[in-house]
């Protein structure tokens, strides 16, 4: 089993205690996330090591390429129940080609950050991200006809970014909005305009699975 929580990508990180924008919403899913156990931190799980981010775009939603930015839930935060905005993190930019991540805030970003900026850069009316871990959804990938990225794409890496551009050149994940990470053990992404269709899109296939 890969090792949980280790940033593996170029982090160019600059401390910064500004509070970042934009939170309640999507703190408030995180904080819903946390309580269904898909956002957390168990002994008896991945070692002890904290697992699952949320992260949503930050305005302009055009914006040039010097000025793409997303805010994201700070490395290890999953054992918190209820993050504040010294827990976030803004991305300002990154380059998958240069496994590279630039970063600033009171908090080091999510070691999930590089797949995050992926999904932003394939998709304008991306908006929010929510990476959580359900074993129960993560197995029956199959059976839901959910889209699996490479299961030699570890978590983190550039070709884990690259795995997800292949699934929407060849899958129907667009439209889904819901993937399973398939070499980063129950690893499940869902996207959306917002908070609220992301997480309706996550909790759908919860039920079913």
């Amino acid at each position: 089993m890969q090792e949980e929580g280790v940033i593996r990508f170029d982090l160019r990180y600059t401390y910064a205690s500004e509070s970042p924008q934009s939170l309640e919403t999507l703190n408030a899913w995180r904080g819903r996330l946390w309580n269904l156990g898909l956002i957390g931190r168990q002994a008896e799980r991945y070692g002890g090591v904290g697992y699952g981010n949320v992260s949503r775009r930050l305005d302009p939603l055009n914006a040039r390429p010097d000025q793409r930015r997303f805010i994201i839930s700070g490395s290890q935060t999953g054992e918190l129940a209820w993050l504040e905005p010294r827990h976030y993190c803004v991305v300002s930019d990154w380059d998958v080609q240069g496994n590279r991540v630039y970063a600033h805030g009171p908090i080091r970003p999510s070691s999930e950050s590089l797949t995050h900026g992926m999904l932003y850069g394939l998709d304008d009316e991306i908006r929010v991200i929510f990476h959580v871990h359900s074993a129960a959804v993560w197995h029956a990938a199959a059976r839901l006809g959910l889209p699996v990225t490479d299961p030699l794409a570890a978590y983190g890496t550039p070709e884990m970014a690259r795995a997800v551009v292949r699934l929407f050149r060849e899958t129907n994940v667009r439209q889904t909005g819901v993937f399973t990470m398939g070499g980063h053990e129950d690893g499940v992404v869902a996207f959306g305009g917002d908070e609220n269709v992301t997480g309706r899109r996550l909790l759908s296939v919860l039920v079913r699975s």
